[in-house]
């Protein structure tokens, strides 16, 4: 049994609420979004005015929405992962475990052909085909071909 609070695994779900790193890629801190290059410095008063600014109404716009918002997405995304689940658990395994048992004795016939027809004829190619040496020389002269078509 955990050591600890009854909800501590609930709270340490709250602290990190993105342990799989899934939206790394959303940088929404003002450093990683507005920079000022040398010779195009605004006042500093506008400069922290700003980053105020935007910080506050970043963390106002995505609280109004993830709460507006965010449960019917959860609702929605919840089904649709539910749905996904489904299908694969009941109806795309079990198919393709059958057409892998079907298919079984066609590989086997197939695989038979194969090596009676194609690999000897591949194996009578490569024993033909095993003496060619190709040399590549950068320090050989141009010669012009002797077989024109």
């Amino acid at each position: 049994m955990a050591e600890g609070k009854p909800d501590s695994g609930v709270r340490e779900a709250l602290e990190d609420r993105d342990p799989h790193s899934l939206n790394h890629h959303v940088q929404i801190v003002w450093d990683d979004v507005i920079g000022e290059p040398e010779g195009a410095r605004s006042p500093e008063c506008a400069w922290r005015l700003s980053h105020v600014c935007f910080r506050h109404s970043r963390n106002a716009c995505y609280t109004l929405l993830a709460v507006l918002v965010a449960p019917p997405c959860a609702l929605i995304l919840g089904c649709g992962f539910a749905c996904l689940a489904f299908e694969q658990i009941w109806c795309s395994t079990p198919c393709l475990r059958c057409l892998k048992i079907y298919f079984a004795s066609l590989r086997t016939l197939v695989q038979s052909c194969m090596a009676a027809t194609v690999a000897p004829v591949m194996e009578a190619v490569g024993y033909v085909c095993r003496h060619v040496r190709v040399n590549y020389r950068q320090d050989a002269p141009d010669d012009t071909d002797l077989l024109i078509v």
